[in-house]
């Protein structure tokens, strides 16, 4: 903007010229001189899921797609931005406004600017939005929903420890290491197996089980740069343990629904190739209401306004 260097709003000719074309297919670009439509709705924003990826599958789209019919329904005007063709989001009907764009934080600006936003929902469409919600509020963009700073206590390894323990929720020891002399301590510490993930990772992206220190160093080596820019965390790996599924609607930090499903592998099997049974079919009643009270008082700690997912190990001890 301070070079004047400003992009503009066209539309996707579906017609091949031969006839004006009044769509909602839009996108930006540097190459052009005046904006095809007239920004006069001022609709809310909604973020997708980009590319189908680790983490980042048909689940997002599905809600974000759910996202938009109820804010039609509310009687809302909707802008939705996606760059996945794939994805039913895309689909000319689903929204008042299209962007067929990248999820970049320079490319949502210029659509909640171009079009006026009333605000941005970040909930639906997985990591990438997620990731994105704290830039957006710095420039000033209005997040509906769980406030970004709570998404971020959320996805930050070190604030969700803490915040569990707070809680009295019991967690896998862990620790955030940059050093591979500083990890191997503290898998021989704790034994192994251990998990090694990064922060800010969803369903299992750059995750693996490591169970020895061959291993250990084998994938650092491979996949992670351990350095101060970009620690690792690694967790006690808990053996036979079962996981389970925690999805959840809250309002204000109060639960309004919620479901609980059983893994039937054991805990280490990535939650999008494992089977689930809901209702869950074998939980005890006391164990059953101790998981729906673990995500009431996560809920009420994170004051969340929308969707959450967690899940839960329970150990065979």
């Amino acid at each position: 903007k301070e070079q004047h260097v400003l992009p503009v709003v066209k539309q996707i000719d579906t017609l091949a010229a031969e006839f004006p074309a009044m769509t909602n297919y839009l996108y930006i670009t540097y190459n052009g001189a005046e904006n095809d439509i007239v920004f006069d709705e001022n609709g809310i924003l909604v973020v997708g899921c980009g590319t189908y990826r680790i983490g980042s599958s048909v689940e997002f789209d599905y809600g974000s797609v759910l996202c938009l019919r109820a804010l039609v329904e509310m009687g809302k005007k909707t802008v939705m931005i996606n760059c996945n063709p794939e994805t039913v989001s895309t689909d000319y009907d689903e929204s008042h406004r299209l962007y067929f764009e990248e999820l970049s934080l320079e490319r949502v600006l210029d659509v909640y600017e171009f079009e006026g936003c009333t605000g941005a929902i970040v909930s639906f469409g997985g990591q990438t939005p997620n990731n994105l919600a704290m830039p957006l509020k710095k420039y000033g963009c209005t997040v509906l929903g769980t406030s970004p700073e709570d998404i971020d206590n959320a996805e930050d390894r070190n604030q969700h420890s803490k915040m569990l323990d707070d809680l009295g929720i019991d967690q896998p020891a862990w620790s955030e290491l940059q050093k591979f002399d500083d990890a191997k301590a503290f898998c021989n510490k704790v034994g192994y197996p251990v998990l090694v993930r990064p922060s800010y990772v969803l369903s299992g992206a750059a995750m693996n089980v490591v169970r020895s220190e061959e291993e250990l160093k084998g994938f650092l080596d491979m996949a992670v740069e351990v350095s101060e820019d970009a620690p690792v965390v690694i967790s006690k790996f808990i053996d036979g343990a079962e996981e389970i599924d925690i999805d959840a609607v809250a309002h204000k930090g109060e639960v309004i629904a919620y479901a609980i499903a059983e893994h039937i592998e054991q805990g280490g099997v990535h939650s999008g190739d494992a089977s689930l049974v809901l209702p869950a079919r074998d939980l005890p009643k006391d164990v059953f209401l101790e998981l729906k009270g673990i995500a009431c008082k996560i809920a009420k700690r994170l004051n969340i306004t929308g969707p959450l997912n967690m899940q839960v190990l329970r150990c065979p001890d």
